[in-house]
């Protein structure tokens, strides 16, 4: 058993959230609505893994860098840490995108 993957996901996870925050791209422009966005993301993405386990097509995979604590059969406690990383990224990269494409157009008018 060892916390080395969940550790590097919460640290993966705090790097983008700083950028996120430092860049007021996500998080830091509207805590509120971010927070509903990345709580229906995470709810759409842990039912999916559901319908997935229960179909038998997602399973566990056993290794040592995981707890091996399970918040429901196949389900490893990283695996939401791991999936609200996901949708940080996401918002982050497509909010910070759809910045650098509104300072383009603007230098280009």
């Amino acid at each position: 058993m060892s916390v080395l993957y969940l550790a590097c996901l919460l640290v993966s996870l705090a790097g983008v959230v700083l950028l996120d925050l430092r860049h007021r791209l996500f998080l830091g422009r509207a805590v509120r609505p971010a927070l509903l966005v990345l709580g229906i993301g995470l709810a759409f993405f842990l039912a999916w893994d559901a319908l997935g386990i229960g179909l038998g097509i997602f399973f566990r995979a056993e290794t040592e860098f995981m707890t091996g604590i399970l918040l429901a059969p196949e389900l490893p406690v990283e695996e939401p840490v791991f999936l609200l990383f996901l949708c940080e990224l996401t918002m982050v990269l497509a909010c910070g995108a759809e910045r650098l494409l509104d300072r383009r157009e603007k230098g280009a008018a």
